[in-house]
């Protein structure tokens, strides 16, 4: 910005297998955002280069970039993003009226535990509804990469846990490896590795030996 530099990123060297579950920690400006932002081809780095398997992210074009977030990744964000005009249902079949191998938006929405709300509008449902609705519309489409930036930052404890529960399940039952931002450290618990993000590096990753259950969490 005019003379002013930031260095968002900074030599960081990260990996993710098939079916994890990984937080990311930091305080706001580390690089967390811009990092999963990179990852999800939302945005490309200066320099370095980024990859999903044999996919060369940092040399894509537009048109490729696009292809890779429709079949390959869902995106949920701390602010729900719902078509408010719209019923859950309808929300979810956004994404399965463009997707390659989408699962039904009644069996997205029925595995975060809304089967029973399909059909109500967005301003009918809690906080923790909507973010379930878009949990939903980012899994229906089967993505290999579930990227998640603050997903529970809009909530009360009791009802991030429940959104929690939903993640931790689509990654053990669908397999979709999930990065998940956060402030929370609480939530370090029950992910498979814990990224800590400081000054645009990473500055540690951690292994859990032992996941908790999501029901264990409180902050």
């Amino acid at each position: 910005m005019g003379d002013v530099e930031v260095l968002a990123l900074d030599a960081v060297d990260f990996s993710a297998g098939a079916g994890e579950f990984d937080v990311i920690l930091g305080p706001s400006g580390s690089g967390k955002s811009t990092f999963l932002n990179l990852v999800g081809g939302l945005d490309t780095p200066t320099s370095g280069e980024a990859w999903f398997l044999d996919h060369r992210l940092t040399a894509a074009s537009e048109s490729a970039l696009t292809r890779y977030r429709r079949e390959h990744v869902g995106f949920v964000f701390q602010f729900y993003n719902l078509v408010p005009s719209l019923t859950a249902r309808e929300n979810v079949r956004l994404v399965t009226e463009i997707a390659h191998r989408p699962m039904r938006a009644e069996e997205a929405l029925e595995l975060v535990g809304l089967k029973e709300r399909m059909d109500h509008f967005p301003a009918q449902l809690s906080g923790g509804e909507q973010q379930r609705v878009a949990i939903a519309r980012a899994i229906a489409k089967r993505p290999d990469l579930l990227l998640c930036d603050e997903p529970t930052g809009a909530l009360d404890s009791a009802t991030g846990v429940v959104v929690l529960e939903a993640l931790t399940k689509v990654n053990a039952e669908l397999g979709t490896t999930t990065l998940v931002i956060t402030h929370n450290v609480a939530i370090r618990g029950i992910a498979h590795r814990v990224i800590n993000f400081t000054n645009g590096r990473i500055a540690s990753i951690e292994a859990n030996a032992v996941r908790l259950p999501a029901s264990a969490i409180s902050w």
